[in-house]
Formats: C-alpha cells, sequence, structure tokens
C-alpha cells in the first residue's frame, strides 16, 4: 500500500469558516482527536496573526502529540524585506513547530494586482523564505496558492513559482485550488505533470466551490500526489475545504492506499461527530460513509436486498468507517424493513411469531393517529419494548403546570413549567423557568431527574420541529413534534404526537431522556465483567 500523508487544517482554514470560532481549549480537544486518528500534519494556525493562537502552540509545546506534527501557517516575507527582518517569519520561528506551511503567489495577476510587486521579486520572496526556514533546521511544506488558475491563465510563471521553492528546498510543494472552480480532469493533468517536473513530494488542497473538492484531492492522488490537505468535516472559507474524512475513505477502501489504521477508520464515524460537536455543527445527514443517512435504507426493494444480500445496496461495509446500517419505517418500506429494525434489539422476532403481528399493528395505529417514525427511531424502539413488557420504567410523570403569560410591550416574561415526578418510590417536584413553554418543561424536567441519573446533564437539544397535520381543524389540529438530542458522542431523534403542541414536546423530550437512560443502562451491562461458571 503506497502511503498518503493527511495534513489536516480544520484548525486554521476550518476556523476560517462562518459560524466557527474555537476557544484555545476548542483548539486542544481537536489537535488530540485528529493526533488519535492518525492525521499525519495538523496545521495549528498562524502564530503572526492573533494572540490565541500563539497561547495555543505554547500549550501544544508543553504537552506534545503522539503521532501528528504540528505545523504553523504563513506568508512568504514581505515584498522588499530581507527574511529574517519579516515579523511573520518571526513569529512563525517563536511557534516552536517542525514543520512551516508556508503559501506563495503563483497567479500572476495576484503578484501584480494584489501584492503590487515584480513577477521576479514574488519569486525571491519564494526563495528567501522557504530557504531562511529551511536553514533554521524546519520541514517546509509549501503552498501555491491558486495554482491552477495561475497555471490556466500562464503556465510558464506558475511552473516557475514552484520552481523558485523547489530550488530552496521545499519538502512538498503542494498544489492549491484556492477558489475552488477547477474541474478533475483538469487537476489531474496538472498534477501529473507536476509529479513528473519536480522530484519532491506533491500535495493537493481543494476548495468546495463547484462541489467537486473530494474528486480533485482523489485524481490528483492517482496523478502521483501524496500529500492531501483538507478538514475533517470539510468545512471553511466559503463553501468548504475538501472533506477529509470522505477523501481519506476514499483513497483506504477504494483504491488501497494507506491514510489511516484500519483500526483508526473503525473510529471515523465517532471521531467526525465528535469534532463536529466542539465546533458548534451539525455533521450534515447525507455526508458520505460518516452521515446518519449514509448507510439508511429505506424503499422497499432496497430494504429486501440489502437484508438478504448487503453488497446489494451498499458500497462498503458501515462498520469499516464505524458507521451502522438503518433501516427506516415509512409507507414505502413494509413488514420487513420494520421487523429488521425491531430485531436490532429484540433479535428473536420472527416474521410470522405473534409478536410481529403485534408491532405492525402497533405502528399502522399509531401512524394513523400522526405518528412518523422514520427518522425517529428511538421512539419507535421505546414504543415496541412497551408492546412486548420490556420497556424500563425510569421515572412516571405525574403532572405538569405551564405558566407562559402573554408578552407586553414592554417585557417578555419567562415561561415556567412545574414538574412532579415519581422516581421508583421517590416523588421529586421542581419548576424552572425557559424562553419559551418548551424551554421551561425542558429545564424542569431535566432539574427533576438529574437527581437521580446525573447523565441526564450529558443531553443537549439541538433541534425542535413542529408540523400541524390537520390544518383544517385550526386550533383543535393535531401536532407532530421532533426533538434532536445529543450527548456529545451520538445524535438522536424523538418524536410526540398530541392536539396540545406542549403535550407533543413533553411527549418527544421524555422519550428522549428514556432513551439516553436505555443507552447508559445498555453501555453499563455491556462493560460489566462477565462470571464463568465451571
Amino acid at each position: 500500500m503506497k502511503k498518503v500523508f493527511l495534513l489536516d487544517s480544520t484548525l486554521r482554514d476550518g476556523a476560517q469558516s462562518v459560524g466557527i470560532s474555537f476557544s484555545v481549549q476548542d483548539k486542544l480537544k481537536i489537535a488530540r482527536i485528529l493526533d488519535e486518528l492518525g492525521v499525519d500534519y495538523i496545521e495549528a494556525g498562524n502564530p503572526g496573526s492573533n494572540p490565541k493562537d500563539m497561547e495555543f502552540f505554547e500549550l501544544l509545546r508543553r504537552q506534545p502529540l503522539g503521532h501528528a506534527k504540528v505545523t504553523a501557517f504563513g506568508a512568504t516575507r514581505k515584498k522588499h524585506t530581507p527574511a529574517e527582518e519579516d515579523q511573520n517569519l518571526c513569529s512563525l520561528l517563536a511557534a516552536g513547530t517542525g514543520c512551516v506551511t508556508i503559501f506563495g503567489k503563483s497567479w500572476d495577476i495576484h503578484v501584480t494586482d494584489i501584492l503590487r510587486a515584480e513577477l521576479s521579486e514574488n519569486l525571491a520572496m519564494i526563495t528567501d523564505t522557504v530557504r531562511y526556514l529551511k536553514e533554521k533546521g524546519k520541514e517546509v511544506v509549501y503552498d501555491a496558492e491558486h495554482f491552477f488558475d495561475g497555471y490556466r491563465a500562464n503556465p510558464a510563471y506558475a511552473l516557475e513559482t514552484l520552481r523558485a521553492a523547489h530550488a530552496a528546498g521545499a519538502d512538498c510543494l503542494c498544489l492549491c485550488d484556492t477558489n475552488g472552480g477547477s474541474f478533475p480532469d483538469e487537476v489531474q493533468r496538472v498534477t501529473k505533470l507536476v509529479c513528473e517536473r519536480f522530484p519532491v513530494a506533491v500535495g493537493i488542497h481543494a476548495h468546495d466551490d463547484g462541489g467537486m473538492a473530494v474528486a480533485n484531492s482523489v485524481l490528483a492522488v492517482g496523478a502521483g500526489a501524496s500529500h492531501v490537505q483538507g478538514t475533517l468535516v470539510g468545512f471553511g472559507e466559503r463553501c468548504g475545504n475538501a472533506n477529509l474524512a470522505t477523501v481519506l475513505a476514499n483513497l483506504q477502501l477504494k483504491q488501497d492506499y494507506d491514510c489511516i489504521s484500519p483500526k483508526a477508520l473503525g473510529r471515523l464515524t465517532s471521531t467526525v461527530h465528535e469534532v463536529a460537536e466542539i465546533s458548534n455543527i451539525s455533521v450534515h445527514r447525507g455526508t458520505p460513509y460518516v452521515g446518519q443517512n449514509a448507510f439508511s435504507h429505506k424503499g422497499g426493494m432496497h430494504v429486501d436486498g440489502v437484508v438478504k444480500n448487503t453488497a446489494t445496496f451498499e458500497h462498503v461495509s458501515p462498520e469499516r468507517v464505524g458507521n451502522s446500517r438503518k433501516i427506516l419505517m415509512s409507507e414505502v418500506a413494509g413488514r420487513s424493513a420494520i421487523l429488521e429494525k425491531v430485531r436490532a434489539f429484540y433479535p428473536e422476532i420472527q416474521k410470522e411469531s405473534p409478536e410481529a403481528a403485534m408491532i405492525i399493528d402497533m405502528v399502522k395505529h399509531m401512524e394513523h393517529q400522526g405518528y412518523q417514525f422514520e427518522g425517529a427511531e428511538p421512539s419507535f424502539e421505546l414504543e415496541v419494548r412497551k408492546l412486548l413488557g420490556t420497556r424500563p420504567k425510569f421515572f412516571e410523570l405525574q403532572m405538569l403546570s405551564v405558566v407562559d403569560e402573554p408578552q407586553s410591550d414592554r417585557k417578555k416574561k419567562p415561561a415556567c413549567a412545574t414538574i412532579k415526578v415519581l422516581v421508583g418510590d421517590r416523588l421529586e417536584i421542581t419548576a424552572a423557568e425557559g424562553a419559551g413553554p418548551v424551554n421551561a418543561i425542558d429545564g424542569a424536567l431535566r432539574k427533576a431527574l438529574e437527581v437521580f441519573y446525573p447523565e441526564i446533564g450529558e443531553i443537549r437539544l439541538t433541534d425542535y420541529k413542529v408540523r400541524v397535520l390537520d390544518s383544517e381543524s385550526a386550533t383543535a389540529a393535531t401536532v407532530r413534534v421532533l426533538i434532536e438530542s445529543t450527548d456529545g458522542k451520538e445524535y438522536w431523534t424523538t418524536v410526540g404526537v398530541a392536539v396540545d403542541i406542549m403535550e407533543a414536546s413533553c411527549r418527544a423530550l421524555m422519550d428522549s431522556i428514556d432513551y439516553k437512560l436505555l443507552k447508559s443502562r445498555r453501555c453499563a451491562e455491556n462493560a460489566a465483567p462477565r462470571t464463568e461458571t465451571a
């Protein structure tokens, strides 16, 4: 297997994404997660741009990573400034990393119109910067910014910029599709040419403005590149960077390249979601390999096929990337889909058993009421367990009262919820305020139940959807509420249906808590030591 080196830029290019703001502690957590995954380089930021990045580099020096090389990022020296006097280069050296990523201009209009420098001066800036850093003992990755645009406009000059970096001792020449508009055939052709011209490692840095960052990265590797840059979850400037999780899975599973260990690949899904959680974003459900829908099956023919032979509708086994198969229930899925879902927690169910008929009837009845279990499998599991008598009774809601005063012109008063719950033989009565009635109910439930179940404190609600099912009934219409929750490791969605929106919301909230407690019990049972008898 040929080795492909991965450089993750989540902490640098990813930090430039809209809505992303990392604290120093966030960056430390992500760096260690990426290190455990087996990423080779972590581009940790620009120490010359802000004090926070410099503090981060200082902390990493005190507690170094186990595998990944931390790299500082910065620009070539300023025009007409000696390298040793350039403040940005001084900051890069002060960061104390063994590797430095330097970007320079490859597109002539950026030299003349942005830097307002002579083309020859830009070549000198590249040469002097790389040589200076090599003299200081650094491994240098040279990022040829806007390389493909530059090559398209002036191929001779674009190649000359690479020649300057190579002659000065750069360890890797990384070709950047900075605008993200290049096509795969062009990237493949130009990368192949560069690999043939320069006897040094060649890399690819692709943006996704044309929706082709992953394809461009994969074809660049096929053309000879051995270094791939991206961000693990795919976010970054504008439309984002190449999704490194998708790239590495494609290369390793489909083309037999060595990117990370097979064991680490088996943790890919959880790792991606962990980084997303720290970044305060959600992984798109349709993300290849690691998204919630990546191995979901809904159509009856698809479900029947994958139950009989998974290869019929799955291009790889979900377990290889740490994901799982999901059989969705809907009007187009059929009996097989429902029973396959039940087998995940009740494996002894048979198609012709009395329990199967009971479950099918229950699903039909609840769907007639307005329930929809597609995407809300935890509520389905809880209802089936209730029907079969295997649902644990963690708590019982005995009283709920909500006060939500109308908003005045001057001030909005918070809603207040009062809850009485029974856990075993103990009663707990508590109240909480919230930004609205549902928020108040959520707060009161947590407050009451955390006394008995501290793990509830890990739950965070990430999405709340309401749908009116019968608009002709006006204020008497039935509503369906979907609530998405996470404990930082897994996301799950629960559903509640009622005429009253607060009652529907409360049912979905209680299902969310019940499912978390059920998960915790399963984890504890699996972790418990087994005793063998002679």
